[in-house]
């Protein structure tokens, strides 16, 4: 897939940047370089894993198990002072 000078002026201008002629081109050819490999990509989406048993145990995400953890000593250790057990600072009036 190609992206054009054209869209790259777009985008440009819809972030409000200011691109001289030798951005442009660089910016055109590295984008038009990132689409075509996620072209690649796409075909091989079909891509047979299944005697692979690292890809199959493989889990992108942790397991989320609350922790319970009392901070507030070490949160309120940093303040000037401290009166039962919260920040004590000056009235603002």
């Amino acid at each position: 897939m190609t992206i054009t000078r054209k869209e790259i002026e777009h985008i440009a201008n819809l972030a409000r940047l200011e691109l001289s002629d030798e951005e442009t081109t660089r910016y055109e050819q590295q984008l038009t370089n990132i689409l075509d490999f996620f072209g690649r990509l796409r075909q091989i989406d079909d891509l047979d894993t299944s005697d692979d048993p690292e890809v199959e145990n493989y889990s992108a995400t942790r397991v989320d198990e609350p922790v319970q953890q009392d901070v507030s000593d070490q949160i309120l250790a940093n303040s000037a002072e401290v009166e039962k057990g919260q920040f004590k600072i000056p009235p603002v009036f």
